[in-house]
């Protein structure tokens, strides 16, 4: 019997579906209960293995939507494959809007992050633009031939006392 108890489906979820499908004040017995717990494993239990023999026919592992749909209507079930079909499509068709509204979402993101990438390539261009070419000054030591060179950029910023305020040498 534990074997079996697993397999059923949850008694809570049989209950609960079978109240949303009746008026407010009816109550349902725990056989009641019990026998839809029952009735509906048997059902799921029977459409599966028609879809999954067609699987194992095909060579396929996994089983899908459509094979269920398939096993509906093969099973002579042709107003829940009807149904089913539709519900599927559906389905799908909401998971692809999904997909594409990520994908428009992740896409405007992306833009944005271009433009801002952009904006500062163009800032940092702007501010290569603003520096000065540097004024090389040569310092030679009396007794050595090869000059020392410095390079010495100076803008607005620092300039201070009308001298420049850092020096790079090279």
């Amino acid at each position: 019997m534990g074997d079996e108890q697993d397999q059923l489906l949850p008694i809570a979820n049989v209950g609960r579906v079978m109240k949303q499908h009746l008026p407010p004040t009816a109550r349902v017995s725990k056989e009641a209960k019990q026998r839809m717990q029952e009735c509906a494993t048997e059902f799921i239990s029977f459409v599966t293995s028609e879809a999954s023999n067609k699987c194992r026919k095909e060579n396929r592992k996994a089983l899908n939507g459509d094979d269920v749909c398939w096993a509906l209507s093969s099973l002579g079930f042709d107003d829940y494959a009807d149904a089913t079909v539709r519900y599927l499509h559906k389905y799908r068709e909401a998971g692809r809007e999904k997909a594409d509204q990520k994908k428009a979402t992740d896409s405007d993101k992306v833009n944005k992050d271009e433009e801002s990438n952009h904006a500062s390539c163009q800032a940092a261009q702007q501010q290569t633009d603003q520096i000065p070419e540097p004024t090389i000054l040569e310092f030679r030591k009396m007794d050595d031939p090869e000059p020392d060179i410095a390079m010495i950029y100076c803008n607005s910023d620092s300039v201070e006392n009308g001298k420049p305020a850092g020096l790079i040498a090279s």
